[in-house]
This record gives structure tokens, sequence and C-alpha cells, in this order.
């Protein structure tokens, strides 16, 4: 089974469908009301999930099936940095693919990308992502006081960075094509 990131295509369009169908907390992070159909989620990937100087995304690519993204934002090349995020389907989760996925995107930042520092954030709420944030190599740096808001909730936010200097985790990267 293949397991690796690539760039998307249009053809994972139904994949795409199928994912924000079957997680439903991937409201949060994907305009999910816009991917009912995989004319829609076409049309998304081509404006959204593409890569240009600012932005890079990467679909992740599991049992020959894309399960998620994760995507280096706000590229700034004045000071070599970015911001990382990433989800993935649920039926996906907890087999490190989103760890190998951000390490392998942060191998791609530091060498290729020629960045300096990488941030994330999470919801203080939300221990699956400080979990993967930690494991691919971000130091905590502090919590952004109601940063985010959904609906009329509004929540905290952890930072964590890694900068092209700090350890490289012990995680074998996922493979880029």
């Amino acid at each position: 089974m293949t397991t690796l990131m690539r760039a998307w295509t249009a053809d994972d369009a139904p994949a795409l469908v199928d994912a924000v169908t079957a997680t439903p907390d991937l409201v949060t992070q994907l305009p999910v009301d816009r991917l009912g159909s995989p004319a829609a989620a076409g049309a998304f990937i081509a404006e959204s999930l593409g890569s240009d100087a600012t932005t890079r995304n990467w679909v992740i690519v599991a049992a020959g099936l894309p399960v998620g993204n994760v995507a280096l934002t706000h590229i700034d090349a004045r000071h070599n940095t970015a911001w990382v995020s990433y989800w993935l389907a649920s039926g996906f989760r907890g087999r490190g693919l989103a760890v190998r996925a951000v390490v392998a995107a942060a191998e791609w930042a530091f060498t290729d990308g020629a960045l300096f520092r990488l941030e994330l954030g999470h919801r203080v709420n939300n221990p699956a992502s400080c979990a993967v944030a930690t494991r691919a190599g971000f130091i905590a740096e502090g919590i952004e006081r109601a940063k985010l808001r959904y609906g009329d909730d509004r929540f905290d936010v952890e930072l964590h960075a890694r900068l092209a200097t700090d350890p490289a985790p012990a995680v074998e990267p996922l493979p880029r094509e």
C-alpha cells in the first residue's frame, strides 16, 4: 500500500468529498458546506489546494487514497518563515501519518524552501494535534488567548515552532512525489 505526499489533482475530488463527509470536525479547517460534490471539491482543489510562492499543499495518500493535507502557508521569503497546517480524515488518524507528513513538509521547508522558522497552532482542547506538533519536533512557545472563533465559541491556541537549527525528530518522513 502506497503512503506518500504529492500535489493535489482534480482526480482527488471524490476522495475529498468522502473525507469531509466522514469527518465532521473538519468544519473548523475546511469550507465543508462548499465540498458537497466532486465538482465543488474539484473547484476547491484548483483554487485553494495548489502551490505557489506563498503556499505549498500536499495531499497525504494512504492505501492509494487521498486522506488528508499538510500545508505551508504564509511563506515569507524575507523572514524565511511559514505557517504549517494539517488534517486527516478520521479513519486514518492515530497511525502517525500526520506526524510523518509534517516532518516531510518541514524537511522540504528547511532544504528546498530555504526557510528557517515554521510555526503552527492548535486549539488547546485538541490534544491529538498537540501530539502531532510535539512528535514532529515543534516546541510549544505559548498560548494565544481566545484566538479562534467557531460560531459563538472562542478557543485559546497553543503556538509551536520549529527552527531549521532544531534537531530533527526521530521520525521517518513521508516520501514526497
